[in-house]
């Protein structure tokens, strides 16, 4: 699956856990708040001031990466 700009944050977090540390570093911390439940990432990005488009390529780099671990996984059993 690829995240978009027009996905909800917490759809995303919720999905893909280790997602919320790079929304959290990106500047993003307020993965709690009511408007984490309605926003979608482009609309986040707008109110905090981070380019959308970093975000949502560091997003996809953690998902890959845990995709990846994943099917390693399962070939090694």
């Amino acid at each position: 699956m690829t995240i978009t700009k027009d996905m909800s944050i917490i759809d995303v977090v919720q999905s893909y856990p280790d997602t919320a540390m790079v929304f959290m570093y990106a500047g993003m911390g307020c993965l709690g708040c009511a408007a984490a439940h309605f926003e979608n990432i482009e609309q986040g990005c707008l109110a905090h001031g981070i380019d959308a488009d970093a975000l949502v390529e560091a997003l996809n780099e953690v998902v890959n990466a845990s995709d990846e671990d994943e099917e390693l996984l399962k070939v090694a059993q």
